[in-house]
C-alpha cells in the first residue's frame, strides 16, 4: 500500500488509469441507461417510471460507496500516516455528495406517480438525507483542514476522524427498510440472489458497473488536481520564505 505513497509514481498510475476509467464507464453507463429507456419494456405495476432505477440504483450505491472511501480512507490516515489518504477521502467527498444528491432527486420524482407524494420522512429517505449533511460538513472540515495543515494544526485529523464516525450512517441506510416499516420497498438485490427480473437486473448492474468506473476516474483527477494545488502552494512558500 505504501508504494503508492510516492505522488509521482501514484500520477504516473492514474495519467492512464483516469481517461480509461471515464470513457469505459461513460460507454457503458450511458449504453446501460439507453437500453434501459428504449428497449426494457415498462413493469406491470410501475409502467415507465420504473425506467429512472436504471439512475437512481447506482446513485443510490455510490451515495454509499462515497462515504465508505471516505471512511476507509479515514482509517489509512489515522492508523498507517498514509500521505495520499487524506487527499483520497477528499477527492471522494465532492462526487459522492454529487450522487448522493441525484439519488435523493430521482427518488422524490419516483415517488411522486408511485407513492403519490414528492417526500415521506421514512428511515432510508431520511438517512440518506442526513448522508448528504454529513457530506457537506466533511467537504467543510477538509477545507478547513486543508488551510490548518499551513499553520501546524490538526485539522486533517479531526476531518479523518469525521469520516470514521459518519461511517456509522451507512449500515443504518442499507437495514432502514428491514428495521422500520415504510412506504419503500425492501432490498431488491441480496446475496446470492435477487427479486429483479433478469429483463432490468442486467441492464441494471451494467448501469452501476458504468457509474463506478465514472466515480473513480472522477476521484482519480481531483486527486490528481488537489495533488498539483499541494505541489503549487509549496513551491510558492519555498520561493516566499527564500
Amino acid at each position: 500500500m505504501h508504494g503508492f505513497a510516492n505522488p509521482a509514481r501514484f500520477l504516473r498510475l492514474a495519467r492512464w488509469m483516469m481517461p480509461l476509467l471515464l470513457v469505459t464507464g461513460l460507454l457503458l453507463a450511458m449504453g446501460a441507461v439507453l437500453y434501459g429507456v428504449i428497449v426494457v419494456p415498462p413493469d406491470r405495476l410501475m409502467g415507465d417510471t420504473v425506467r429512472i432505477l436504471f439512475i437512481h440504483v447506482p446513485a443510490a450505491w455510490l451515495g454509499m460507496a462515497g462515504w465508505s472511501t471516505i471512511a476507509i480512507a479515514s482509517l489509512v490516515e489515522l492508523v498507517w500516516r498514509h500521505p495520499l489518504a487524506a487527499i483520497a477521502g477528499r477527492a471522494a467527498a465532492v462526487p459522492g455528495a454529487t450522487f448522493t444528491a441525484i439519488c435523493l432527486a430521482t427518488g422524490s420524482i419516483w415517488a411522486r406517480p408511485t407513492w403519490g407524494t414528492w417526500w415521506v420522512w421514512d428511515g432510508r429517505l431520511t438517512s440518506f438525507l442526513i448522508l448528504l449533511f454529513l457530506y457537506f460538513g466533511y467537504i467543510a472540515l477538509s477545507g478547513a483542514a486543508q488551510r490548518d495543515m499551513a499553520g501546524g494544526g490538526g485539522g486533517s485529523r479531526i476531518t479523518a476522524i469525521f469520516g470514521l464516525v459518519g461511517a456509522i450512517n451507512i449500515p443504518i441506510i442499507n437495514r432502514s427498510v428491514v428495521w422500520w416499516n415504510s412506504l419503500h420497498q425492501p432490498p431488491s438485490i441480496t446475496m446470492g440472489k435477487s427479486s429483479i427480473d433478469g429483463t432490468f437486473l442486467w441492464p441494471l448492474l451494467i448501469a452501476a458497473l458504468g457509474f463506478s468506473l465514472v466515480f473513480g476516474g472522477v476521484v482519480l483527477a481531483r486527486m490528481r488536481t488537489l495533488l498539483a494545488d499541494i505541489q503549487a502552494e509549496a513551491r510558492l512558500r519555498r520561493k516566499a520564505m527564500a
